[in-house]
């Protein structure tokens, strides 16, 4: 493999990791430019600081598993990652175009298996692996329900009694911490993805060794920058879609949808599981119309809204509860100030 087809690679792989923090970027920052605790550039700016810190704090363990733990690196060759890289990358503009939030890791994780089916078929696969990513497309989003859904409940207990103007001044500046938590957890697991797709391209072109216990630090380096930058530019389109035509969101609720997806990231990013996107786990809202400090019925409706698995396969309910004062606490703190 010639140096020049290993650059064009290498770019191509920047490329998409520099979409899928364009992509992605919208994911992260939604609930804090819906509640208006920072402007969409300024959200932009703190998601993608968060984005790059995740390199001092994370071990490459995603890379590993997509590097040596999906398909049969003996078998990868430069016409594999092409594939897998050009599929992500068309997946994510059209998804971007359409506004649509959905999973760049499983666009890439997915092109990188169809190329691997079409030039050896099943016995390219690393089975334990493949089956391992499939099982938290489902896991993920039951994880993040639960612990949003648990950090909800709690603090609509703890805030009941309060103002709704207080509650907006604590969680206006929670909402910064878990924000920037989440963006932690999506640089630390996304950007592994593509360090991952590298490493086995300079395994193929015997650049690196498949028994290196890491790949270069060049590339980890440029990929979690890549991210970063991406996230810079931001993609406004499906930050409307997250932030605006889903739910109106206040500060508790999107404290609560980010921790839970901070959460959720941190541990498949420490168990070493790529393709937990934060369009998966974080999750869809829907209003529901009843006091959202009403703690019997939080349990039931995350404190106020209903969250759902993904863009295209939802959980959500509308949840209406008669009787009780139909408004929700973005309306009691419009109407407060």
């Amino acid at each position: 493999m010639s140096f020049g087809v290993i650059a064009a690679l290498v770019a191509v792989a920047l490329l998409f990791d520099f979409m899928n923090g364009f992509h992605d970027a919208a994911n992260s920052i939604a609930t804090i430019v819906s509640t208006r605790v920072l402007k969409p550039f300024q959200a932009v700016v703190w998601a993608a600081a968060f984005n790059f810190l995740a390199y001092f704090l994370f071990q490459l363990t995603v890379a590993k598993t997509i590097g040596k733990g999906t398909v049969d690196p003996s078998i990868v060759d430069h016409y594999i990652i092409f594939g897998a890289l050009i599929g992500a990358i068309v997946w994510n503009i059209l998804t971007w175009y359409y506004g649509i939030p959905s999973s760049s890791s499983h666009a890439l994780i997915g092109g990188l298996l169809g190329a691997t089916l079409a030039k050896v078929g099943f016995s390219g696969l690393i089975m334990g692996g493949v089956l391992k990513i499939i099982a938290f497309i489902f896991i993920a989003p039951l994880l993040g329900f639960v612990i949003g859904g648990t950090i909800m409940v709690i603090v609509s207990w703890l805030c009941r009694n309060m103002p709704a103007r207080r509650v907006d001044k604590y969680f206006r500046r929670l909402q910064l911490l878990s924000a920037a938590a989440y963006s932690l957890g999506h640089g630390g697991n996304d950007a592994q993805k593509t360090v991952g797709i590298i490493w086995m391209l300079l395994v193929a072109a015997g650049v690196s060794q498949a028994a290196d216990a890491a790949p270069p630090s060049w590339v980890v380096l440029s990929c979690y920058s890549a991210m970063g930058i991406g996230t810079m530019f931001g993609g406004w389109r499906i930050v409307k879609t997250m932030g605006n035509r889903i739910t109106k969101l206040n500060q508790a609720r999107g404290f609560s949808a980010n921790s839970g997806g901070a959460i959720t990231l941190f541990m498949a990013t420490a168990l070493g599981i790529p393709g937990v996107d934060n369009a998966h786990d974080y999750r869809r809202h829907r209003r529901c119309r009843f006091n959202p400090w009403c703690p019997a019925r939080a349990l039931g409706c995350g404190g106020g809204y209903c969250m759902g698995m993904d863009s295209d396969h939802t959980l959500q309910r509308g949840c209406g509860c008669p009787g009780l004062e139909n408004r929700t606490l973005d309306s009691l703190i419009q109407c407060s100030e």
